[in-house]
């Protein structure tokens, strides 16, 4: 398994660059002064160290804030640089990065570069290019965002719901991220479409009976809808075991879009209505009965009027009808005798 090696004391990119220059304006002064002096020799000796000079620039590296380079010699892994700086490194070390040009649908993820390296090496020429190409080598360290596309998934009870998640995770590990797995972010997309999955079906969307979410064998009133925590945190726990040994840490695992499939949802709709309905009735039914309880006992306290038990039966159903309709009550006045 590879482990990663951070190389150290290798920020003198600036010293190198200063002697390099040094060295140079030095063999331009003796061409100048040996050409004078028909010294031809020295000349070409001059142009000789100008020329290996040349080769000294490929081994300069800047480096940004949270961003690295996992460098190769001939093949070997030889260490990663980190951090912010000016290294130099051995010219012949090659950046390696196989997802540089791979584009998900997450913050960091920008255009390849490849329009801005043409029109750089149109300007400036093959330096701007080189530098290009090293910076789509570069390794971001930074808490990136991955917003998977929404997938149609069963949940326990089988029907079909969308849902959506956005992962927060970063690179801890360089070297398994490089050499572990071909395409770092193309293998965490998959997992997190896998685990989400694996995760979704366990669980019902709304509160269900009879449903054991915890796998502790006792049914539970976990959902997606009402337990979204406890689903987001075994989400994250899931990709997390996956992408260990890429290299990868995943911070946090929200879910950002839940409802049933389109087939189905006029009629979940509906079913909600219903039930929504028949605990509203409840409710107004309970009250009712209190009311005309409480209507009853009041006469009775206050000896406002005798009433037998076929007229409490009337008034009770008369009571029940105003306060449970759906309409404004059509009162009709007795102006007789009561009985």
């Amino acid at each position: 398994m590879m482990e990663e090696k951070v190389l150290s004391g290798r920020k003198i990119g600036a010293l190198v660059l200063i002697l390099t220059i040094l060295v140079e304006l030095l063999c331009l002064g003796a061409i100048i002064i040996c050409a004078a002096m028909g010294k031809i020799g020295l000349v070409l000796l001059a142009l000789l160290v100008i020329c290996a000079s040349v080769f000294v620039y490929p081994g300069l590296k800047v480096l940004k804030p949270q961003e690295a380079l996992v460098l190769t010699l001939f093949g070997k892994y030889v260490g990663t640089l980190k951090g912010e700086g000016f290294y130099y490194v051995n010219p012949f070390c090659v950046a390696v990065n196989p997802a540089a040009k791979t584009k998900l649908n997450q913050s960091g993820d920008v255009d390849s570069g490849t329009k801005a390296s043409v029109l750089m090496t149109a300007v400036t020429g093959q330096n701007a290019a080189a530098a290009a190409e090293l910076s789509n080598k570069r390794i971001s360290l930074k808490i990136m965002t991955l917003n998977n596309s929404r997938q149609k998934i069963n949940d326990c009870l089988g029907n079909p719901i969308e849902i959506g998640i956005a992962v927060m995770w970063r690179v801890t590990d360089t070297a398994k991220a490089v050499f572990n797995v071909d395409n770092y972010k193309e293998y965490l997309s998959l997992q997190c479409d896998a685990a989400l999955r694996n995760i979704v079906r366990i669980y019902p969307y709304d509160i269900a009976p009879n449903v054991d979410t915890t796998g502790d064998g006792i049914a539970d009133e976990g959902s997606l809808r009402g337990s979204s925590e406890v689903v987001a945190n075994r989400i994250r726990d899931e990709i997390q075991n996956k992408v260990e040994d890429a290299g990868l840490e995943i911070l946090e695992a929200r879910i950002t879009y839940l409802a049933y499939a389109p087939e189905i949802a006029a009629v979940m709709l509906q079913r909600q209505q219903a039930s929504a309905i028949i605990d509203a009735r409840k409710m107004i039914v309970d009250g009712a009965v209190g009311m005309v309880e409480m209507a009853l006992e009041r006469l009775n306290e206050n000896n406002v009027v005798t009433l037998d038990e076929e007229r409490k039966a009337a008034m009770v159903s008369n009571l029940l009808v105003v306060l449970c309709g759906n309409h404004d009550a059509q009162p009709v006045v007795n102006s007789g005798s009561l009985y």
